[in-house]
């Protein structure tokens, strides 16, 4: 039988040792955890979001998981990655983001039209420290694949962050602003708009737009 992916919402009670069982079966299946969320707890129970790939036999695994005495039901869903697809997260002063957004969003639904899916997240924020803590974040966001920086001046702290979450295959586009920001990116783009627009093509399938061959320029 082909091996799967496949995803499961299951709702369990809510008690110390739930997880180590519900992982036991996946394992014992041999099927490889790629996302877990606690999605919800109230009145003694749970809801656990699992994303699995490598599954042999998802009819089977699913009846395991059903047999244990702690879970309530576990329903097949659709993964992430089928509903919101790839990730593009813009984190910066609200005005620059809100005009990244504006670009970003648009291009993206010209893809998602055509069997794309592309989300655009967003953060307005402020302040070295607190950038720079969100800009290491994102390398653990899931399905994250583009940063845009939009602002008007960063730099310090906040351009090491950028530079460790390329090291790890985030593709980062800035602002073209003051600080040292913008040396650190993958592309600089002074419109914001564009900027956005620019992300979502990168990052597209159906799109015909090399990032590798734009990489260190500014627009």
């Amino acid at each position: 039988m082909a091996l799967g992916k496949l995803a499961l919402s299951i709702e369990s009670e809510d008690q110390p040792g739930v997880l180590f069982q519900l992982t036991g079966v996946i394992a014992s299946h041999k099927a490889n955890i790629t996302s877990i969320d606690i999605a919800g707890q109230h009145a003694g129970s749970a809801s656990v979001y699992l994303e699995l790939q490598d599954v042999p036999d998802a009819p089977q695994l699913i009846s395991d998981l059903q047999a244990l005495p702690v879970v309530t039901s576990v329903a097949q869903m659709d993964t992430f990655q089928a509903i919101y697809g790839k990730r593009v997260i813009i984190i910066g002063g609200g005005a620059q983001v809100g005009q990244v957004a504006l670009g970003a969003i648009s291009e993206a639904d010209r893809h998602n039209i055509r069997g794309e899916r592309i989300s655009v997240d967003t953060i307005p924020l402020v302040g070295e420290t607190d950038l720079a803590a969100a800009v290491r974040a994102v390398a653990r966001l899931p399905r994250a694949r583009a940063l845009v920086m939009a602002g008007a001046l960063m730099g310090g702290e906040v351009s090491n962050a950028v530079a460790e979450i390329r090291a790890k295959g985030i593709l980062v586009l800035s602002l073209n602003m003051a600080g040292s920001v913008p040396d650190a990116a993958d592309l600089v783009v002074s419109d914001p708009v564009q900027a956005g627009v620019m992300a979502v093509m990168a990052i597209a399938d159906t799109a015909k737009f090399d990032i590798r061959r734009q990489q260190g320029r500014r627009y």
